[in-house]
């Protein structure tokens, strides 16, 4: 379980919603660790390793019109 989390937690570092594999793996992932025993080091990073891909799916939800900067407009004339 230790190497689970330890890779999760390195990986979840480097995760986006546009990367190829969904959040929705990486939710699945992370909810079966939840299901071990944990000890209380471990539930501690076990929860900061939700609330990242909680802040993560946030992001996505509001779709890439939130994120990108305004576009400029051109001067006509």
């Amino acid at each position: 379980m230790e190497q689970e989390i330890a890779h999760l937690e390195r990986v979840i570092t480097r995760i986006s919603a546009v990367d190829r594999i969904p959040l929705s793996y990486w939710r699945a992932r992370i909810n079966e660790i939840g299901t071990a025993r944990l000890a209380a080091a471990q539930h501690r990073r076990w929860c900061r390793l939700q609330e990242k891909l909680r802040q993560i799916e946030a992001l996505h939800a509001h779709g890439p019109a939130d994120t990108d900067p305004p576009l400029r407009r051109e001067a006509t004339g």
